[in-house]
């Protein structure tokens, strides 16, 4: 019983240290600063609001290739052509979202977690543009920064 007390202390404790790992500007500063989506393109931005299972930081797959993390208080963009897309994530189990993106469009997949039977699932859950806009605007930018 004593072991397992001790290894939920040690995953709280890495929990709130992975949480005050998002140290990148803010959305609200960076936004004024980011081009446009050309009209060609769409954007998906990808942001997990809540340091639930902190520790939990899976990739993030777009049609199976790695975009970025799943960090908590944290978002990242990927600008992508028109198409059909899947998000992809796994810890125990893989969860999958699809949706299909149009040309000037800017979606939104916000990263829920869930309890799962060891550790949390990290599933992605499409947002409507204006719940997008205000859940993102505090979150710290965790993607690789662009350049021109």
């Amino acid at each position: 019983m004593r072991i397992r007390a001790r290894t939920v202390m040690v995953i709280i404790a890495s929990g709130l240290l992975a949480a005050c790992a998002t140290s990148g500007p803010k959305f609200s500063e960076m936004a004024p600063a980011m081009s446009p989506v050309n009209s060609d393109m769409g954007r998906i931005y990808f942001y997990r609001t809540t340091v639930l299972g902190a520790a939990v930081q899976p990739a993030v797959r777009l049609n199976g290739a790695v975009v970025g993390k799943a960090v908590p208080d944290g978002f990242f963009y990927v600008d992508s052509p028109p198409g059909n897309y899947q998000v992809a994530t796994e810890t125990e189990v893989e969860r999958k979202l699809t949706f299909t993106l149009e040309s000037g469009q800017v979606g939104y997949v916000r990263l829920n977690i869930s309890m799962g039977f060891f550790v949390g699932h990290v599933y992605g859950e499409l947002v409507d543009e204006a719940k997008g806009q205000r859940e993102i605007a505090d979150l710290h930018y965790t993607g690789v920064p662009k350049t021109p």
